[in-house]
């Protein structure tokens, strides 16, 4: 017991308590301390990664409407959530028209991984993909590039909802490239991979960025009408319900 709270101290730094161990490791506040700061390192590194995920607002899983998609692998959707894909360095492609639910799915898996105690990234492909076109010189996109290669898990929505120009894929293949078998990607699309011509129209690099995204891959294919919509036309009937006379 003694060795194993004197292990926690030193694991936390807290060097003067550990050179006086023999002095002070059998008090019976040493424990709770040891305890607390412990709790509150957790706190501040939970806020932290939250903080640098920038996952933003979203909806829990348990407002997910399962029975709105026509088609939606349920039980694969909720193993992702055994995060088992984060120590294969597998990746996560969600793949659906829009509003089908893919950026609430992503954001969850992203929030859990953050609990489970993993760096996560969350942004848009064109947030990401303008950001370091814009960078000059090797040295800042290097240190860009590193801002997208470094988090345990990193998200990338909406792939596919603009078309990009032959640098902007070289830079995705770069961090595609550099994550690749080490660190998992979650990437949302409303496109097909059999249409990422059109995303990436003259881009050479096609073809092996698409092969390094589904290699060991987990593919969730989600087809369905927009929930979106679905609820702004709700919306839209209830205040013209409350508009008619009584």
């Amino acid at each position: 017991m003694r060795e194993d709270l004197k292990k926690r101290a030193s694991t936390l730094g807290l060097h003067g308590l550990v050179g006086r161990w023999e002095e002070l490791g059998a008090l019976p506040w040493v424990a709770e301390v040891i305890a607390v700061e412990e709790a509150e390192r957790g706190r501040r590194s939970l806020e932290r990664r939250v903080r640098n995920a920038r996952i933003g607002r979203f909806k829990a899983m348990a407002d997910f409407d399962w029975g709105w998609p026509r088609a939606i692998d349920r039980p694969a959707v909720e193993d992702l959530f055994r995060l088992g894909f984060v120590g294969e360095a597998a990746n996560v492609v969600l793949v659906g028209p829009n509003g089908v639910g893919k950026s609430m799915i992503a954001q969850n898996l992203a929030h859990a991984a953050i609990l489970a105690g993993h760096t996560v990234k969350l942004c848009t492909a064109s947030a990401m993909l303008n950001h370091l076109g814009a960078q000059e010189g090797t040295n800042g996109l290097q240190n860009a590039l590193g801002r997208y290669c470094r988090p345990e898990v990193l998200v990338l929505d909406e792939v596919g909802y603009l078309s990009y120009d032959t640098r902007h894929a070289d830079l995705l293949f770069e961090v595609v490239n550099r994550r690749y078998g080490q660190k998992p990607i979650i990437l949302t699309t409303n496109k097909p991979f059999g249409e990422w011509n059109e995303v990436f129209p003259n881009a050479a690099c096609a073809v092996a960025l698409v092969d390094r995204l589904v290699h060991n891959s987990e593919i969730v294919k989600i087809d369905g009408s927009s929930y979106r919509l679905r609820e702004a036309q709700e919306r839209a009937a209830a205040k013209a319900r409350g508009r008619r006379p009584g």
